[in-house]
């Protein structure tokens, strides 16, 4: 039995006019801009969306986050929910990002394909700016990674969206020998580290002019313990 979508408005005070930047485009606004989070348990888990709006602040700007995610859900279940059209077609939405489980098998990668198509078309109408959340797969799976990462990026591609290549920089970090781990005591859910990892990658490549190196652990500290983890994150995810 599927729960009651969960819906949560988290705003931050607008201390200033904020401009966010995709590429090479910059944007300027009177009013925070939106990011609406479509998904499930691996964005609603550590309260992603909270801790993006933390970095957000921290670097002196505003935004306003809505979350609609349910545990185990697809993209196909949002659409099927109808919820999601909604939102977007109110028209007051910056970003959507989306994501659903590793897909790294065909199934997966049809869902991603198809329903964010029906998605990017509602975006387009909407003046929303869509953009994949790439996850990353179980441990017990970890070998289906390279499929995780070219379902999400051909997904991307095909769909003209934004890729979040959070699972690029999640595999290149497991590559190191470092103290925090990613996984959470499931080996699959992010732990505040891992969230922390997921939430500076998307930061970073939805505001690409912000300098990273002048981020302090201090400010931080609640999702990463050690100076060593901090500093390799943040040089994974300028390299990736």
């Amino acid at each position: 039995m599927k729960l009651r979508a969960l819906l949560i408005l988290i705003t931050i005070a607008c201390m200033a006019p904020a401009t966010f930047a995709k590429s090479d485009t910059v944007f300027t606004q009177k009013q925070p801009p939106t990011i609406l989070w479509v998904g499930n348990s691996l964005t609603y888990t550590n309260d992603l969306p909270q801790i993006l709006t933390f970095i957000i602040q921290k670097f002196g700007k505003s935004a306003k986050m809505v979350s609609l995610c349910q545990p185990n859900y697809a993209l196909e279940d949002h659409w099927n929910d109808g919820q999601v059209q909604q939102l977007i077609k109110k028209g007051n939405i910056k970003y959507v990002i989306v994501q659903q489980g590793p897909s790294s098998q065909p199934y997966g990668k049809q869902s991603l394909m198809v329903y964010g198509q029906k998605l990017q078309e509602i975006c387009k109408k909407a003046g929303a700016t869509l953009g994949f959340y790439m996850v990353w797969p179980a441990q017990v799976y970890y070998h289906t990674f390279e499929g995780v990462i070219q379902n999400y990026t051909a997904a991307a591609k095909h769909n003209q969206a934004l890729l979040l290549p959070v699972g690029v920089v999640w595999r290149a970090y497991q590559k190191r020998n470092l103290p925090a781990s990613l996984y959470s005591y499931d080996n699959f859910h992010p732990s505040l580290t891992g969230s922390f990892l997921a939430a500076l990658t998307i930061f970073h490549t939805l505001y690409p002019t912000q300098d990273l190196t002048q981020m302090k652990r201090k400010d931080y500290h609640q999702w990463v313990t050690d100076q060593a983890t901090f500093k390799a994150i943040i040089q994974l995810v300028l390299k990736n």
